[in-house]
């Protein structure tokens, strides 16, 4: 589960384009705090502390504690603007929890024992589905990742969301069906061998009217 960390951020002087380009030139991002029925507070973050935290990895499953002028927020990050040049962080918008209210988020896909798994072991080949599920979970029970174990599945196995370890208190978005996240392909070719090696070779009839007439015919 995702911990809770605390972030360093400050209240920002104005609002708008201009407020937001002074914030940059001294070396901060610019963002806003918004969410549950109160009003939004803008706020700038230091950039290389804001960089750190994004190569952790986890940034938008991750949980903060931020206090601006003497009040606290509990948010989660809801979107980054980056700049297209060098792709670093422009903007950052982080969205309030809610107490008692569940959070939709994409949560990423990982696969256990892929060297022991079966149908990987007989030469097939692990084809992924989705790359992340959208779950609703309960904002202090967030898992970092949605874990198959692949150490069950033989070739042309199926793997569904059935077949994920979920924690308590998280669901699928998506609950009208069981739907797929991986499937393990067979070998190219595999089923073409198959059905070649239980064809017979067909039989040659010999019937002799070639010997016949090689022979000059009838007899006088």
């Amino acid at each position: 589960m995702s911990d809770i960390v605390k972030m360093s951020v400050e209240a920002r002087p104005g609002v708008g384009k201009g407020a937001a380009r002074a914030a940059r030139r001294a070396g901060m991002v610019p963002g806003v705090i918004y969410g549950d029925k109160k009003d939004p507070v803008t706020i700038q973050l230091k950039g290389n502390e804001l960089l750190k935290t994004l190569n952790k990895g986890g940034f938008y499953q991750t949980i903060f504690d931020m206090e601006v002028s003497g009040e606290s927020h509990r948010v989660i990050p809801k979107d980054i603007q980056k700049n297209k040049l060098n792709g670093l962080p422009i903007h950052v918008d982080f969205m309030r929890l809610t107490k008692g209210a569940k959070i939709v988020l994409e949560i990423p896909v990982e696969f256990l024992n892929e060297e022991t798994c079966p149908g990987l072991k007989a030469g097939g080949t692990l084809n992924v589905v989705r790359h992340a599920v959208e779950l609703s979970v309960d904002p202090g029970s967030i898992p970092e990742t949605i874990v198959i174990d692949l150490a069950a599945f033989d070739l042309g196995a199926t793997i569904n969301i059935s077949d994920a370890a979920l924690p308590e208190g998280a669901s699928p978005t998506i609950t009208d069906r069981d739907f797929t996240i991986a499937t393990i392909i067979e070998p190219r070719g595999a089923s073409e061998d198959d059905a070649a090696e239980g064809e017979e070779a067909p039989e040659t009839e010999v019937t002799g009217q070639k010997d016949d007439a090689a022979g000059g015919g009838e007899e006088s």
